[in-house]
């Protein structure tokens, strides 16, 4: 099960949205209403991290990390 921050989508622009967690599934849908209050919500895109190598993205053309000429990397 993966952990997926929700916000409330408040109805008025005197109300505050409000941020929660739930667990669901990957293979699941996003919700679109809090299973316990039936409010309007939406799943919240984070930005991740990674752990990139020290060529990654150096503009290298070295073949040993994956990079060629005209590649991503050049």
């Amino acid at each position: 099960m993966t952990t997926y921050v929700y916000q409330t989508i408040p109805s008025t622009p005197e109300e505050k949205v409000r941020y929660f967690e739930i667990r669901q599934a990957m293979t699941e849908a996003p919700l679109t209403r809090h299973p316990e209050t039936d409010e309007t919500i939406r799943r919240v895109v984070l930005g991740g991290f990674g752990v990139l190598s020290s060529k990654s993205g150096s503009g290298s053309s070295d073949a040993s990390c994956g990079c060629t000429p005209g590649s991503c990397c050049g």
